[in-house]
């Protein structure tokens, strides 16, 4: 088992491969980095072409959902991104909070961030800013945010509690945030699991969907809801190269499952908006104790 120290060091090496690799490469593998499949165009990510304030430039095709779409973000808003990547997610979010409000990206991988500020520059936004950091261990201070989203991040970082109690130290009394992120329903194969590639693949880094909601509800969030889940399909071609014949088989035919899901949650404190039309009316799914959801 590797270290978290050892886990960042494949991480932001790759990442700072994929920052310049073609975004159809992504799309067809997982999360960029492993090799494409030929049997599929689209593995993890939704389509944000359709989506205002949407940049070409800016989508390298790493994501698994579409978070500000769901993030109920307003005008003026500050709004915090999770690692941020090419800048799309932030450039959308500025969108939604206009040229009142403020955007900052943080990411781990000094190309990412140059290729975000070369993108913010190009399209003269002034209130999107990226600051390169651990988001366990945010470069920015208490009660800043009021929104924060992130999209197919927090499965990449070993120490998923201590993301969780800086989401809630940096967002303020009454903020929320809407990450989309990889979950899993069972326990993955060891050669998927163990293998450092499938862990930059956003897949053997991810945990079980009851744990990672047990750390939201730890950190001290109300009103956690899963505003969106759909299931990731890994095609036979890129499983190949991690599992065997049989082995591919068997996790087909098990009971393990990779998900997508779209968790929001609230910090408690602050004075209550009014409340926000969920995006595209999708019905919330109850995240409370006992609920069943967890």
């Amino acid at each position: 088992m590797k270290t978290e120290k050892e886990l960042k060091k494949i991480v932001k090496e790759k990442y700072a491969e994929i920052a310049s690799q073609n975004k159809l490469v992504n799309q067809a593998s997982c999360c960029g980095a492993t090799d494409a499949s030929a049997e599929v165009y689209n593995i993890m990510v939704d389509d944000y072409t359709k989506t205002d304030g949407y940049v070409e430039q800016a989508d390298l095709g790493l994501g698994c959902g579409l978070p500000v779409e769901y993030s109920q973000i307003r005008k003026g808003d500050t709004v915090i991104d999770l690692g941020s990547g090419a800048g799309n997610d932030c450039f959308i979010a500025r969108h939604e909070t206009g040229d009142e409000g403020k955007v900052i990206g943080i990411d781990f991988t000094p190309e990412m961030i140059d290729r975000a500020r070369t993108n913010a520059e190009k399209l003269g936004y002034n209130n999107v800013e990226f600051r390169q950091g651990d988001i366990e261990n945010m470069p920015v201070n208490q009660a800043v945010a009021d929104v924060i989203v992130s999209n197919c991040v927090l499965n990449l970082v070993p120490n998923k509690g201590a993301v969780i109690e800086e989401i809630f130290r940096v967002l303020k009394p009454g903020g929320h945030f809407s990450i989309s992120d990889i979950v899993l329903i069972g326990e993955l194969p060891e050669g998927l699991r163990e293998d450092a590639e499938m862990y930059a693949g956003c897949v053997s880094g991810a945990i079980q969907k009851s744990d990672y909601l047990g750390f939201i509800e730890e950190a001290g969030f109300k009103n956690i809801s899963l505003q969106k889940e759909k299931p990731i399909l890994i095609p036979d071609d890129i499983l190949k190269n991690y599992l065997s014949k049989t082995e591919i088989e068997e996790f087909k035919k098990g009971s393990t499952g990779i998900v997508s899901v779209t968790v929001y949650a609230e910090k408690p404190g602050g004075i209550k908006k009014k409340p926000f039309a969920r995006a595209k009316d999708v019905p919330a799914v109850d995240c409370a104790p006992g609920s069943g959801c967890c």
